[in-house]
């Protein structure tokens, strides 16, 4: 253990040394979590949506009809209860609900007006807002189609609800974003160069004739990093909570204990990048260029996934941050448990399986 301790103090001396190092480890993560704490506006189209529809007549099939129709809507599923509203949206099923009230039919034709309730899943604000806009649109839209020249025109009310951000904060969508870009690039950038360092600083060799075999001396390499990232990560969360007004709504235990788990994928995909890459440049670029393009455009974290070709749904699936995205919007914005993201977790446990075991692998090959 005394050789696998030395090799941990060596790499934080290579840290610590290293001021442009400490600043993209730690001050980067403060800068990016402040700068994307905003919004943006995309064109949401065939997101998923519940209807609980309890009057079953003529003018609500005619409006299921309507909004089935459009391009923005995929009727996912029927629901019968007022418990299912809550159980579809935790488990991220929809993205929205329609209800649709008893006497729907007979309300118009007799009192001139109806109600709709429109209830969304507002932990992607931008989504919520987009797919309330629709829907009400198709809502007045049936409403004049059915009116035609009456002299008494129906109206359809339409009440609107959102779900875990009411007030629409665009920093309820960009904190979880932010956290998996930052972690995801800061961790895989800052080991992808280590085992290259060593190579182009010509202390490869000191290490190839210690007795530590492979595995310590990579963990080892893994080390400094992880606990940086714990930082990162305290930071972050404090950040979110006292800057951005973005409350941990679920375990803060199971949130912290899940980024931990996605520092160690991305060290352990940084690790294997080190052990494949020739350089410094080629590490970074690698690392930087590689991994941000997807984990912006990949992750459900700007753009939603279900407006993607199908190619690139497919592809999504090995981006790592899009598991850890959808994590931490349901643990720390939604407020659920473990048994909603086991899934997730699974697959990032595998991956860093999948990682690690590639890296050893690959730094075995170049011992031989």
């Amino acid at each position: 253990m005394k050789q696998f301790f030395a090799f941990v103090r060596k790499e934080f001396y290579h840290i610590f040394r290293d001021r442009r190092t400490m600043f993209i480890l730690l001050a980067m993560p403060v800068v990016q979590i402040i700068i994307f704490g905003f919004a943006l506006t995309n064109e949401v189209k065939n997101s998923k949506i519940a209807i609980w529809d309890q009057s079953k007549d003529v003018a609500t099939a005619s409006l299921i009809t309507q909004l089935e129709a459009s391009r923005y809507f995929e009727v996912e599923q029927s629901i019968n209860t007022a418990k299912e509203i809550e159980s579809i949206f935790q488990k991220g099923e929809v993205k929205l609900a329609v209800i649709l009230p008893p006497h729907f039919d007979e309300d118009l034709r007799h009192f001139n007006k109806a109600q709709v309730q429109l209830i969304a899943d507002a932990s992607d604000p931008n989504v919520a807002n987009t797919l309330t806009n629709y829907a009400s649109a198709i809502i007045i839209d049936y409403q004049n189609r059915i009116t035609d020249e009456r002299k008494l025109p129906y109206t359809i009310t339409t009440e609107m609800r959102m779900l875990y951000n009411p007030e629409l904060k665009g920093a309820y969508n960009f904190v979880p974003g932010v956290m998996a870009m930052v972690l995801l690039l800061v961790c895989t950038m800052m080991t992808a160069i280590t085992i290259v360092r060593e190579k182009e600083t010509g202390t490869m060799e000191v290490m190839l004739v210690s007795p530590a075999n492979p595995l310590k001396i990579v963990i080892a390499k893994a080390v400094p990093y992880f606990l940086l990232s714990a930082v990162n990560i305290i930071t972050i969360l404090l950040l979110s909570v006292f800057v951005l007004d973005v409350p941990v709504n679920g375990s803060l235990v199971l949130l912290v204990g899940e980024s931990l788990l996605f520092t160690l994928v991305s060290l352990a995909l940084g690790l294997l990048i080190s052990t494949k890459a020739g350089s410094q440049q080629t590490a970074l670029f690698i690392s930087l260029v590689g991994l941000l393009l997807p984990t912006v455009m990949l992750s459900g974290f700007m753009f939603p996934i279900e407006n993607m070709p199908l190619p690139l749904r497919t592809v999504s699936n090995i981006v790592p941050a899009r598991w850890y995205y959808s994590i931490v919007k349901s643990v720390m914005i939604k407020g659920i448990g473990l048994h909603a993201v086991w899934k997730e977790t699974l697959i990032l446990s595998g991956m860093l399986i999948f990682f690690l075991g590639l890296a050893i692998k690959n730094f075995k090959t170049r011992l031989a």
